[in-house]
């Protein structure tokens, strides 16, 4: 009875240390959502009010005084702003099914065996990977393929990323080897084995690198301002940086008789547009994200 009794103390104590444990645990975890999600709160907050209220905000802000949907009213009807969305739109889809390609392409070739001058061809990849040509000879390179000015120069450079070639061909070297051999001594070849065999074994490192390679495009602004001088080229990103930093991308001239009156909200309820895309595909993705970036992890 004197050992149960002890038993049963030690038990009693271990599972109140771990519910205290678990309490401080769960309130630091609040915390840090409320720390994370507060400033993107803000932001909405402010793109539904005006900018008399804005001015008047200080401390911590849970609700606009007076709701308005005067700000999002300027985002959608004001041309600039429509057709950088736009620009951003078409960028994304040119580019996203091109990177996705360069990257099997690079990704397979590096996990393959028995490659002529492997090596040396993989060196080369990651020497790109950390040297690159600079900004002016890139910007000259743009100039005489005949690419300034146009969106062409958002999607074909850059189209490639080394480090997610890595991670592709880390998920393809994760395949076992014996389905690749079968496959050949049924007399396929490689595109076959490719797209047959490796492609659907990797899907959920696709998804993942298809969302790396389109938030980055999304939120790349400075590629556009280097290659980039008309405004009706310019993405979302670059409009809403002028909206920020400069307050200049001639609003007054779009025939807003209120923009006074919206000209604080204009820039917030910008961020939450442009953001929006983002969140919406994000869920989509998410049950990929965890098992597309450890697979084939263990593996060197």
């Amino acid at each position: 009875m004197t050992r149960t009794k002890v038993r049963m103390r030690r038990r009693k104590r271990k599972n109140g240390k771990d519910l205290l444990f678990n309490v401080i645990l769960y309130l630091l975890m609040i915390g840090l959502v409320l720390v994370t999600l507060y400033p993107m709160w803000y932001v909405i907050v402010l793109s539904f009010s005006n900018s008399t209220d804005i001015a008047k905000y200080t401390g911590l802000v849970l609700w606009p005084e007076q709701f308005t949907l005067g700000a999002y009213k300027m985002v959608f009807e004001h041309p600039l702003i429509v057709n950088s969305f736009k620009n951003s739109v078409l960028v994304l889809l040119g580019s996203l099914p091109l990177s996705l390609v360069m990257t099997v392409l690079c990704g397979y070739f590096m996990a393959c065996t028995g490659m002529m001058f492997k090596k040396l061809v993989v060196a080369l990849i990651l020497f790109t990977m950390f040297f690159s040509g600079g900004l002016i000879p890139g910007l000259l390179n743009v100039k005489d393929l005949g690419l300034y000015d146009t969106l062409l120069a958002l999607i074909i450079p850059g189209c490639l990323s080394v480090y997610n070639a890595i991670i592709c061909k880390t998920a393809m070297e994760a395949i076992p080897d014996s389905l690749k051999e079968s496959a050949y001594i049924d007399g396929a070849n490689d595109f076959q084995v490719l797209f047959k065999i490796v492609l659907p074994l990797v899907k959920p490192t696709l998804a993942v690198l298809a969302l790396y390679y389109g938030v980055a495009r999304w939120n790349d602004w400075f590629t556009a301002s280097v290659y980039i001088t008309e405004s009706d080229l310019l993405p979302i990103q670059n409009i809403i940086r002028a909206v920020l930093l400069v307050n200049d991308v001639s609003l007054s001239s779009a025939g807003f008789d209120n923009f006074d009156q919206y000209s604080e909200g204009l820039k917030y309820a910008a961020i939450v547009v442009s953001t929006v895309p983002v969140l919406c595909i994000y869920p989509f993705l998410q049950k990929y994200f965890t098992k597309g970036v450890m697979i084939g992890a263990v593996k060197g």
